[in-house]
């Protein structure tokens, strides 16, 4: 049995299931009863910190991130790191600072971060055909958070039916007249979800007949400022879209600050969408597609917990297949977007 089952029996987050079968604050009677309860029934039993590899381990594992400061990053490694501290791991947080510099250094001594680390969590990035081989070959336990094709387990969203979803939206409010928000980095890119989102968007509009103007792409990164600085472009370009999808949340509330220093509004002059769910998008009115932040984390730290505890049986860390779980992203309407 594993943690999704539980989660799905009790119909609680997986997150929550995890805090409440390891006694965790912030989380109610009520679903530590169910969580109990579901479990039982599965016989499912957390993973403990007896059954550790015996002999050469460190006791730590590395968290590796495109940046330590953006929302979704920070959410997925505070769930993770719970998770590894109920285990008896210590946790190494490298961040890549969003340089692309950092990255080949990293991946070019694993030898050194294996003196340091059992395994490695990593979140959303871009690895290049020999990083990934080199890291398959390194003899650290991996899993990673929103990756594709990759020799060990993973945990995400469909990036493109998300976004496929959130420009289905728009269009059948009535826009035709959309533009995108992208998540384009300067530079070798760190993380893999901005193409993905905007293949999404590509496709969206296929499905209506429409093609993507290229003038309607403007790039934003995945910040605030990126999504103002890219809204304003919109806005001084005198041709304003009627909807906008954003890469992320927190772009478009670049583009909401935007249209508020130009005396303009959503939905009023234009409708925008985002991609998270994040704290500030319900007091903001965002409509949005949802995605569970921190169940991503937790739920991979779970299964590179699992490879670990494998690793201290005759079968090497990788034993077995990996495993790819795409967890559900969900639309959330509140007052950014009307029809046309």
């Amino acid at each position: 049995m594993r943690i999704q089952d539980v989660a799905a029996l009790s119909g609680l987050s997986i997150c929550t299931v995890s805090r409440a079968l390891r006694q965790l604050p912030n989380v109610s009677e009520h679903a530590r009863g169910r969580a109990r309860d579901a479990a039982a029934k599965l016989g499912y039993k957390a993973s403990s910190a007896a059954s550790r590899l015996a002999g050469g381990s460190t006791g730590s594992v590395a968290i590796i991130a495109p940046t330590a400061t953006a929302w979704f990053f920070a959410r997925a490694v505070e769930a993770a790191e719970e998770v590894f501290a109920d285990g008896g791991y210590d946790t190494v947080l490298i961040s890549l600072r969003n340089r692309s510099g950092v990255q080949p250094k990293l991946f070019g001594d694993l030898a050194g971060l294996a003196q340091r680390v059992d395994g490695v969590l990593l979140l959303n990035i871009a690895l290049g055909e020999t990083e990934m081989a080199a890291l398959a070959e390194s003899g650290l336990a991996v899993a990673s958070v929103g990756m594709h094709g990759v020799p060990w387990d993973n945990v995400g969203i469909d990036n493109a039916e998300a976004a496929r979803a959130a420009a289905t939206h728009l269009l059948e409010l009535g826009h035709r007249d959309l533009a995108i928000l992208a998540g384009s980095e300067t530079g070798a890119p760190t993380v893999v979800t901005a193409s993905e989102r905007r293949r999404g968007f590509e496709l969206a509009l296929a499905d209506h007949g429409l093609t993507v103007d290229p003038d309607r792409v403007i790039d934003a990164g995945s910040s605030i400022e990126g999504g103002r600085l890219a809204m304003v472009k919109l806005i001084e370009s005198g041709r304003m879209p009627s909807a906008v999808f954003a890469g992320c949340d927190e772009t478009a509330f670049g583009a909401l600050m935007a249209l508020r220093e130009s005396g303009l509004s959503a939905p009023e002059n234009v409708s925008i969408i985002g991609i998270d769910d994040h704290q500030m998008s319900w007091f903001l009115g965002l409509t949005t597609m949802a995605q569970p932040v921190a169940d991503q984390g937790a739920f991979a730290a779970t299964l590179l917990i699992d490879r670990l505890h494998r690793s201290g049986l005759p079968n090497p860390p990788f034993a077995g297949p990996p495993s790819n779980h795409l967890l559900e992203t969900k639309l959330v309407e509140r007052n950014s977007t009307r029809g046309r």
